[in-house]
């Protein structure tokens, strides 16, 4: 931000004859005037003092230097619903019963000490949308994780606050909520979700800030003390508060309306074929759901239950020797190199490019390499294996190709995607 010039009038006139001033080494420094210049009695209570020059606006992430800030906020009287937003029946039952899968409500991450309430929520919201929270102000949460695409991004690698670019893709934020073991980031080295939403304020390419810079930051939005308050009963702020409100609207970031739910509504179990499904839906909702032995393509063994996320880390042989060793970086274990958390598949078809690295730019070249491009990598999951150094490949159809892409487009939540709910608070101008 930068202050306004000062008004100078006196000052700056004596300004232009003080030609140089100098220390002699004895005290009080020469001062030299022009000929015609008036003389000033420095003992008259006449004297004018010099208006003092205004100091350059300091570092924007030097939390000593900050100066109070505000912005309009466009946030509803009431607010929104985030602790009672309805749930379907098919979250809280699996009817499959095969390889762990399980209700999805069964896997909710959220920790009892931070349950989602709608005041915290709408704080979380807030401060997700909130650019000031960057070093210099130029981008926040929410230009990484863009609703309109999934809470992803559109670009390979998303750009920081100042131009550089992230190391990996950014991965959707929807079902968070629903990743049983609790980890976060692609290589998972934040441990819960509350840890993961302080990581990017500090690294040095994303948001650029310290902990103390971003508390510091926070406390000067004129803002931030009423939405505290409404969460935590004070409007004390640190940042313990600033990541457990963070993690509730993400945790809020559920997925329930799209076509896919609304069949599921209309049936008992998801193994049936759903009334509101074309052929091609119905068929690609089967292949995706049953393995191999029965005719599917076994995609459920990494994307589970009703919230189409990881029950772990898994490989899926992308690379047959990876240079991003992904979570085996973090645990230095050998069953976990190359192996990386599995999103969830809610509104996929809308947020490409796709896995950690950004490699697939549209849905046919991931079905594509699911069909005929699994490489050999030690640590590959099911429903692959390693035979004699290869891969069998599940060879896909043409027609079973357009049938599964068909069945991937039924999970995407237009619902979700535009609820005011999950948009950005602020009044732009």
């Amino acid at each position: 931000m930068h202050r306004p010039a000062l008004h100078r009038s006196v000052a700056a006139t004596l300004a232009l004859f003080a030609l140089s001033a100098c220390d002699d080494g004895g005290g009080a420094p020469a001062i030299s005037l022009p000929d015609a210049a008036p003389v000033v009695d420095a003992a008259s209570d006449m004297a004018p003092e010099p208006e003092p020059e205004p100091e350059p606006d300091a570092a924007p992430d030097d939390p000593t230097a900050e100066v109070p800030y505000t912005a309009e906020l466009d946030l509803p009287a009431e607010p929104f619903d985030y602790a009672n937003a309805p749930i379907p029946a098919h979250f809280r039952v699996e009817t499959l019963g095969f390889h762990g899968q399980r209700p999805a409500m069964d896997a909710d991450n959220t920790p009892a000490d931070n349950p989602v309430t709608d005041a915290g929520a709408t704080l979380g919201r807030v401060l997700f949308y909130d650019t000031n929270l960057s070093s210099n102000r130029a981008v926040a949460c929410a230009s990484c994780h863009e609703a309109e695409h999934g809470f992803s991004d559109p670009r390979v690698f998303s750009e920081g606050f100042e131009g550089g670019l992230t190391g990996r893709h950014s991965m959707t934020l929807v079902n968070a909520r629903f990743y049983a073991p609790g980890h976060f980031f692609w290589d998972q080295r934040a441990g819960t979700l509350e840890e993961q939403v302080l990581m990017p304020f500090q690294d040095p390419i994303e948001m650029g800030m310290t902990l103390d810079g971003l508390v510091t930051r926070v406390q000067n939005g004129d803002y931030y003390p009423p939405l505290f308050e409404a969460a935590f009963g004070d409007p004390a702020i640190d940042a313990d508060r600033i990541s457990r409100a963070l993690a509730q609207f993400v945790r809020s970031m559920v997925s329930t309306g799209s076509r896919y739910d609304e069949g599921r509504a209309m049936v008992e179990s998801r193994g049936d074929n759903f009334p509101n499904f074309t052929d091609d839906e119905n068929i690609g909702k089967y292949l995706f759901s049953m393995p191999p032995p029965a005719g599917g393509f076994g995609c459920f063994f990494c994307h589970r239950g009703e919230a189409f996320i990881g029950l772990e880390a898994a490989s899926n042989g992308l690379d047959a020797a990876p240079e991003d060793e992904g979570y085996g970086e973090v645990t230095g274990q050998s069953g976990h190199m190359g192996t990386f958390k599995v999103p969830s598949l809610r509104n996929v078809a809308i947020r490409p490019p796709y896995m950690h690295d950004g490699r697939f730019e549209t849905l046919e070249e991931v079905i594509e390499h699911y069909s005929n491009g699994v490489q050999p990598h030690a640590n590959i999951g099911l429903p692959f294996g390693v035979v004699g150094g290869q891969v069998p490949q599940l060879d896909m159809t043409v027609a079973e190709k357009r049938a599964l892409r068909a069945f991937l487009r039924t999970l995407t939540d237009e619902e979700m995607l535009s609820d005011p709910k999950f948009g950005d608070p602020f009044v732009r101008p």
